[in-house]
């Protein structure tokens, strides 16, 4: 059994071989050979479609494309009509389209074939005429569906890079913006674009990215989360470093600033970089609201950022250790609550938290109306279930309701499933050490932002290093004609912004 095991593999290592080989050959003279060429290498595509005739001049040609992935109405009345009607025009400068190649190694007409285009083969040439024929299925541009907002932009990406490009370029028409095209994966190519402002970008950032994905060898890429993991500094961190946008307004705010932005073929999410923790907790509808109510937001986050991360670690501590600071009549009223819990406060408090988080990833995964269902019903029957059975007490479920609803103020996604994974060692450590282990804990996290970078920036910009002048952007946020420099952080060309004074009004 081995033996034949070991000559199957031998055989499909020499077929493997031979289509490889096959593929990096050029087109003959041979119109009939060329066919059968490209006809062997699609041998198991049962879409795959000729199209023969004889042109008005009768030279004899053929069509070659993947019925689900062309534009019939295109194909038949830009193509083949005006073929038909006259060979001498069979030259990619005559053909009334909008988008001819000239190829003739049978690997290229494979990877044209492969991403919707039409192949045309002439008897007597050496060359073919690749057609752009796309017409993959597309949703229509639609509001985000992760980042809702009231007053900004209700558009969002979708999963063609070209419309996406197309988006961002409606709010920076300006010939400064470069964009940069790579195709990333061997077995099934996928387009990244790398887009920046090449009078604002740093240089030697763009240089830094652009080799890291270029070193990238891999089958494929699908989607930006893949990406990330490749082209990021520090992978095994629980902080992203990169931020998933869907918005095209938040792009075009992000590359004014002078960072960067990729997007990734098939995935309606842009990357940007270079971030820093700070800049997670900053919103592009901050800019839509008044600096006031912005500032007011804002303290919210980091205050939901802090009771998320900390509120049942704060209160295992105190019942653990601490219980004395605690006022009597409270005191009584949370021994009262506890009176039949046989668990520790930590195992009380785990129990609960994974029974929330459970309940927040079945909702999300449902659809709308059903998850909002489960999230409401399943949270409160069972707090309600578990504090009649005696598993947790009264005031266990109002301390994990809050945190919950503190996780939701974080206005990142990817911030707030980090707070979700802090949560537990956070609450460990307080059985341990009580309020000195949560101290210990928040200077560790404090070390990791500090000591982090992303491409290059210092992860805890503008707080450490300190940079006073980007603070106007911080917690508070000044009003925009207050704001004359670029931030520190995305380390810039240009450091200075343009038309930000007030001319006149009160100031």
């Amino acid at each position: 059994m081995s033996l034949l095991h070991y000559l199957k593999k031998q055989l499909q290592s020499l077929s493997t071989k031979h289509h490889q080989d096959s593929s990096m050959q050029s087109l003959s003279h041979d119109l009939t050979a060329n066919f059968k060429h490209i006809q062997s290498l699609f041998s198991y595509a049962p879409d795959f479609t000729y199209k023969s005739f004889m042109s008005k001049s009768g030279s004899h040609c053929m069509l070659l494309f993947l019925d689900n992935l062309v534009d019939q109405e295109k194909l038949n009345n830009q193509i083949l009509k005006p073929l038909q009607y006259d060979i001498n025009q069979v030259n990619k400068n005559a053909i009334p389209f909008d988008r001819i190649e000239e190829k003739n190694k049978i690997s290229d007409l494979e990877n044209a074939l492969l991403t919707g285009n039409s192949v045309l083969l002439e008897e007597g040439q050496t060359n073919a005429l690749i057609f752009s024929t796309q017409n993959f299925p597309l949703r229509s541009i639609s509001e985000p569906k992760t980042e809702s907002t009231l007053k900004g932009s209700q558009q969002g990406f979708i999963e063609s890079i070209g419309k996406n490009i197309a988006l961002i370029r409606r709010y920076l028409p300006n010939r400064q913006l470069m964009i940069k095209s790579y195709s990333v994966g061997k077995r099934a190519p996928t387009q990244v674009a790398l887009i920046f402002l090449h009078d604002v970008a740093n240089p030697e950032i763009i240089a830094e990215v652009e080799d890291r994905i270029q070193q990238i060898q891999v089958d494929s890429i699908i989607n930006t989360g893949e990406l990330i993991e490749y082209i990021e500094d520090h992978p095994s961190s629980v902080f992203p470093q990169i931020l998933q946008t869907e918005r095209p307004d938040a792009v075009a705010s992000h590359l004014l600033q002078g960072r960067f932005a990729i997007l990734v073929d098939h995935s309606p999410y842009s990357l940007v970089a270079p971030m820093t923790f700070f800049n997670f907790f900053s919103v592009i509808d901050d800019y839509s609201n008044r600096w006031m109510t912005t500032t007011f937001f804002r303290f919210l986050r980091y205050w939901g950022f802090f009771i998320a991360t900390s509120l049942p670690a704060f209160y295992i501590a105190t019942l653990t250790f601490s219980y004395e600071i605690l006022p009597v009549d409270l005191l009584f009223s949370i021994g009262e609550s506890r009176i039949q819990v046989p668990f520790h406060p930590l195992i009380e408090a785990l129990i609960m938290e994974v029974s929330s988080v459970t309940i927040n990833i079945a909702s999300a995964r449902l659809t709308a109306p059903v998850g909002q269902t489960v999230g409401i019903v399943g949270g409160v029957i069972l707090g309600q279930a578990a504090v009649q059975a005696g598993i947790v007490s009264n005031i266990m479920v109002i301390v994990i309701a809050i945190t919950t609803l503190s996780t939701f103020i974080i206005p990142n996604t990817d911030v707030s499933s980090s707070v979700q994974i802090i949560r537990f060692p956070m609450m460990i450590i307080a059985s341990l050490f009580g309020f000195t282990g949560i101290s210990i804990g928040y200077m560790i996290i404090a070390a990791l932002i500090i000591n982090m970078e992303s491409f290059g920036v210092s992860f805890g910009n503008p707080v450490s290093p300190i940079h006073l002048h980007e603070w106007k952007d911080l917690m508070v946020r000044f009003p925009n004609w207050k704001i004359h420099e670029r931030p520190v952080s995305a380390d810039t060309v240009q450091a200075q912004r343009d038309g930000n004074s007030r001319q006149s009004g009160d100031q």
